[in-house]
Parts: structure tokens; sequence; C-alpha cells
């Protein structure tokens, strides 16, 4: 697949939205026939333009009503400190999203845990690793908007 076009993008839009949507009911919103659609579809995922299909979980389903954002300074900025921390994240199931960045943070986590109980537990492990420079905590109060779209 070299390009998408406009049917293309409203079918990734309408599948980020509801990633349930069957064929049939793209085709009727998109404008093309259902097999057009599918085969679509499929180039689409062919392509690794779409990296999967999930369920959108109320936070109490998995006791992780507590969101935290943490931005994380190394004390180094060597490779080995670098795969370490990355080694850290990756198998801690209380960081649900990772990013390195810019600015005054090496890092920046979304974390969400059952409670302060556990945001502390999580820290303590940040905290005791020998690659962690400094950490700021941000308690999540409301969501807004979360993977695009309207919290409710």
């Amino acid at each position: 697949m070299t390009a998408i076009d406009e049917f293309d993008l409203k079918i990734l839009t309408l599948l980020q939205g509801n990633g349930r949507l069957s064929n049939q009911d793209l085709s009727e919103m998109v404008g093309l026939s259902a097999s057009q659609c599918s085969r679509r579809r499929m180039s689409l995922e062919q392509a690794g333009l779409i990296l999967g299909y999930h369920a959108r979980l109320a936070p109490q389903a998995m006791n992780t009503e507590m969101v935290a954002m943490i931005e994380v300074s190394l004390n180094s900025h060597s490779p080995q400190t670098s795969a370490a921390f990355e080694a850290f994240v990756v198998h801690d199931p209380a960081i649900i999203d990772a990013y390195k960045t810019t600015g005054d943070a090496d890092y920046a986590l979304k974390v969400a845990v059952a409670g302060l109980v556990e945001l502390n537990a999580l820290m303590g492990r940040l905290s005791g690793s020998a690659t962690i420079g400094h950490l700021k905590t941000a308690v999540v109060l409301q969501r807004l908007k979360e993977a695009g779209l309207v919290a409710g």
C-alpha cells in the first residue's frame, strides 16, 4: 500500500472510534461496498496502519481507578542506563504508556493503579532503581479524554 485516500482515512477514523464495526457498517458510513471495505481494511492492516483492536475498559474493571503522570529524569544518559530503565518500564504492569521525551524530563509515564498505596509502591520501585535521578508525579483528578475519545 503506497498511499491512503479519503476512503481509507474515513475507514481508519471510524475504526478508531469503534473497532467492532462490521464491513457492512463501514460500507454504509463510507459509501463503498462491504467487499471493498473488507479489502481496504485488510490492506490497512497489512500495511501496519491498523495496529490492533482493543476493548476500552472502565477503570474499575481492572482496579486501576487512579491515574498519574510521572516525569522521569535519568541520572545518566548512557546506553546502559537507558536500556535498564526501559526494561523496567516494559515489565512493570502499572505503567500503561511510556514516552521518551525532550525537555526537562527524559521520559513521561502514564500509570494506572488501584490507589495511593499502589502508587507509593510504584514510586518506591522507581526510586529504588539506580537509573533514576529525579521523579515528578501528578495525580489525575479527572479523565477528560483518553485514546482520542471523550472519557465517560
